[in-house]
């Protein structure tokens, strides 16, 4: 998805280990920082799924000089200034940046500041709990914002401060009034589209953050829970200049953040002052303020400017706050959705959504009810796309029937699961690696090929698909690929543009796929070399 013409393998496994040894080697001596989603989720000591093991911080295997972790524009400027005032830059400035990462010792840390002890790489090894008294550690650090972290490993130390600053509403305006081009780089050019990069070309981010934690999100970790908007002036000035693009239509595809509706969201509370972990589930909290008619006015201002034919809010709502205010969630239905509107129940079994961190069934029932109505008054043949999970740890096999069986008296066909891969840093990692809930409790997990493969394919069961996890054939690093990750239904019409009124394409079954081969992997396989099997070849 994100190279030229969606080829694969352009991009290493580990990229940010490769990328920074070879750095170091070509500029010897030079300071080199990390950041980004891969490094930020792997600032501790982490669960990796490719080798079924923890491996240590990213930062001692990366050899890098610091990790900027989160949204780091504060941190990186920081780092730019301190660095720039010198006349041989090092490392030792670097330290202390808040929104950072170093190894240091615990000397490093000012007495005076609140320091988390996290459980060394070591103890995580010995006691897999570790990791989550770890996770849940890190993930109170980053909501509460007032903490530095340190953890032991091996005779080193890596020492994390405060989350850095958030950028204030003003400060976000100016970030998002300065020139974009809305292209890929320039290296790029006249090697064909980059699939990642047209599904975001005429997307506008109207804010950060969101409210609600689902603890297999890497998110709330890396954005944080506290939204952080910008002005609707700022909106509407990039709106004006994306009509200067040369390939804009006049169809902006999305307004929004990591959910469509939280536009101008706020907690009442003071930071630190709250232990949720989860703003919005079970019950949307009394202290998250949200207005959605102002998020619905923005939505018509947007859409009434000149050389605006079209707003979408294609996917990203969130169904439970949305029905705080039914009235505006129904003109959004009949005004901004072009046919198909993508939403994250992700399943239906309580306590699969428990341990997701996601609203009830009843939530997302009764949304499902008012959009077929309100779609219907609005002459529109319109329908929801249900994103779905199958091996979520704590789902067992009946977890599953139950969600099936829910679909299919709905006459839903789903093509669009993902099987749960555990990604660092996130709760739901942490449940996967140590088969228990944040309280200790015992769960069921689908750990091997063969018990993940039994669950996705309650939903998915045609046999020419293979939504398995892992590496190939035994080689090294080479993952396998799911093919169930399209839509579940694909739209033939795919012109920017299109009037609202026109039908939307119903979901349907696609049963096309190769043939899988090979046998599945086993987790729990403690013959070195076992754990991966080759089909034996055939004269």
């Amino acid at each position: 998805a994100y190279t030229p013409g969606g080829k694969a393998g352009a991009r290493p496994n580990r990229a940010c280990l490769i990328y920074t040894n070879l750095i170091k080697k070509a500029f010897k001596g030079l300071p080199v920082i990390i950041g980004g989603i891969e490094a930020s989720l792997r600032r501790i000591s982490h669960y990796d799924f490719w080798t079924d093991k923890i491996r240590k911080p990213i930062l001692m295997d990366s050899k890098a000089d610091l990790l900027v972790y989160g949204m780091g524009e504060r941190a990186m400027l920081e780092a730019a200034l301190r660095l720039s005032a010198v006349e041989e830059p090092s490392a030792a400035e670097l330290k202390g940046i808040a929104g950072t990462a170093f190894m240091g010792t615990p000397e490093d840390v000012d007495p005076e500041t609140k320091l988390i002890k996290l459980p060394a790489h070591q103890e995580i090894l010995e006691k897999s709990q570790n990791l989550m008294a770890a996770t849940l550690a890190l993930e109170e650090q980053v909501h509460f914002g007032d903490s530095w972290a340190i953890q032991p490993v091996d005779k080193r130390h890596v020492v994390i401060t405060a989350p850095s600053k958030f950028l204030s509403t003003e400060e976000l305006d100016w970030l998002y009034s300065l020139p974009y081009a809305r292209l890929p780089h320039p290296i790029y050019k006249n090697k064909g589209r980059i699939p990642a990069a047209d599904m975001i070309e005429f997307s506008i981010t109207s804010h950060r953050g969101c409210g609600g934690g689902c603890s297999f999100c890497s998110i709330a970790m890396h954005q944080g829970r506290h939204i952080r908007s910008r002005s609707r002036k700022s909106i509407m000035d990039e709106l004006k200049r994306m009509q200067d693009h040369p390939d804009f239509r006049g169809s902006v595809s999305d307004i929004g953040g990591p959910s469509a509706n939280m536009w101008n969201a706020n907690c009442s509370l003071e930071r630190g002052k709250c232990k949720r972990k989860s703003c919005l589930v079970p019950k949307v909290c009394p202290n998250f303020k949200y207005d959605q008619k102002a998020n619905l006015k923005l939505f018509r201002d947007a859409q009434k400017m000149d050389g605006i034919k079209h707003v979408r809010v294609a996917s990203g709502v969130r169904y439970d706050l949305g029905q705080r205010d039914k009235n505006s969630l129904k003109e959004i239905f009949k005004e901004f959705v072009g046919g198909q509107l993508k939403v994250a129940p992700e399943h239906i079994a309580p306590p699969v959504l428990k341990h997701m961190r996601k609203p009830d069934l009843p939530v997302f029932e009764s949304f499902l009810e008012m959009f077929s109505v309100e779609s219907k008054k609005a002459g529109k043949e319109q329908y929801v796309i249900p994103y779905l999970m199958s091996a979520f740890p704590g789902c067992t096999d009946k977890d599953m029937r139950q969600l099936a069986s829910w679909l299919a008296a709905r006459g839903w066909k789903p093509r669009q699961v993902q099987c749960f891969i555990p990604t660092p840093g996130t709760v739901a990692t942490a449940m996967f690696y140590c088969e228990t809930d944040p309280d200790g409790n015992k769960i069921y997990v689908a750990k091997t090929d063969a018990q993940r493969l039994k669950q996705h394919r309650i939903l998915i069961p045609d046999p020419g698909r293979d939504p398995r996890a892992g590496r190939q054939g035994g080689k090294p690093g080479k993952k396998k690929t799911y093919n169930d990750t399209r839509p579940a239904t694909e739209s033939k019409d795919k012109k920017e543009g299109r009037k609202g009124g026109k039908k939307g394409k119903k979901p349907e079954h696609d049963n096309s796929g190769g043939k899988r081969t090979g046998k599945p992997r086993d987790f729990n396989s403690k013959k070195k070399g076992k754990g991966f099997q080759k089909k034996k070849k055939t004269k």
